[in-house]
């Protein structure tokens, strides 16, 4: 949430009230993402966040914020985008498209235990059922295609070894993609990009009662994919040690479990665990690549740490994580 596109108060203020959303009082850039500039405006009526869209299109964003609106409609907990007199969900701003959504209440929870990580595969799995009947297709932009198309623009900054393991995992996901299993699994739209610092939770006001998952957010890498990659992405932040990239049992267990306790996983998606876990590394290890090697300016920008990612794939690839392990 870094910020590329300045808007002045009066900007926001002229923007937010043409939208009957009320009067601003306060906004505040973001920091800490990189996709998008984004603020927090405050009206007389209610928080909000306001993004400008700095790679996606006008073309593009219906399928995103068409789908936050599905989801909020089937009871997901997800921010809800303002609409206009029209009904439209993708506005301009500045000369970019934009979007304002309320603002979720709590925080994100960067250390979770294991009732954080079961309410967050509960809700996953409710979340893939209730897209189910979701008319709109949009591609995992950040899917397979592009990590083929990437992967060339990145080598070049790499040591050898690092580009050995790149371009070996990329060539085995090639070949994971033609397998019938593969084809075979579950699909539809994904957030693709569930993090924990993309999920808020209220602090319990009683000891020992249980995190509220109060919503998922940034749904902007969303697209149509199997669900079993919007798993391992999940696996691969929620429930691994950040030090190690090493997997938690216990907490991808109660992940794992709660998931399972709305949606069945099926023998294929088992069958294909391991290797999605290594997709999930691979995804987000190459992006980062990208996002510290060939940046793009911004007033707030923190690039995140290539290397974690590289540590998470090693260990997918040393030590597969199974289904049958997780029900060990």
């Amino acid at each position: 949430m870094a910020v590329y596109t300045e808007v002045s108060f009066d900007e926001a203020k002229h923007f937010l009230h043409g939208l009957k959303l009320g009067t601003l009082q306060s906004m505040e850039g973001c920091s800490g993402g990189i996709e998008n500039t984004n603020y927090f405006v405050t009206t007389d009526q209610a928080a909000y966040v306001l993004t400008l869209f700095e790679r996606l299109t006008a073309e593009q964003l219906p399928f995103y914020l068409r789908l936050m609106k599905h989801l909020a409609v089937g009871g997901i907990p997800v921010p809800d985008p303002a609409t206009n007199r029209d009904g439209n969900v993708v506005h301009a701003l500045n000369g970019k498209p934009a979007a304002v959504v309320n603002r979720l209440q709590g925080k994100s929870e960067l250390s979770p235990q294991l009732p954080h990580c079961a309410a967050v595969g509960e809700t996953l799995a409710r979340m893939h059922l209730v897209g189910r009947d979701f008319a709109l297709q949009q591609p995992n932009l950040r899917g397979l295609p592009w990590w083929n198309e990437t992967v060339p623009v990145v080598l070049p900054y790499l040591e050898l070894t690092q580009a050995a393991l790149l371009q070996s995992e990329l060539a085995y996901q090639n070949h994971v993609a033609t397998l019938s299993a593969c084809n075979a699994l579950p699909r539809g739209p994904i957030h693709a990009d569930l993090f924990r610092d993309n999920v808020m939770f209220d602090t319990p006001q009683v000891a020992q009662q249980p995190p509220r998952l109060t919503g998922f957010f940034d749904f902007y890498f969303a697209g149509v994919d199997s669900w079993l990659f919007d798993i391992a992405v999940c696996l691969n932040d929620w429930c691994i040690d950040l030090t190690t990239g090493r997997t938690d049992s216990a907490r991808s267990k109660a992940f794992l479990a709660a998931y399972e306790s709305v949606r069945t996983l099926n023998p294929q998606e088992r069958e294909l665990l391991p290797a999605m876990a290594r997709a999930g590394a691979l995804r987000f290890w190459l992006s980062r690549l990208w996002d510290f090697y060939l940046p793009r300016e911004a007033s707030m920008l923190k690039a995140h740490d290539p290397v974690h990612f590289e540590r998470v794939l090693r260990q997918r690839i040393q030590h597969p994580i199974t289904h049958t392990e997780l029900y060990a």
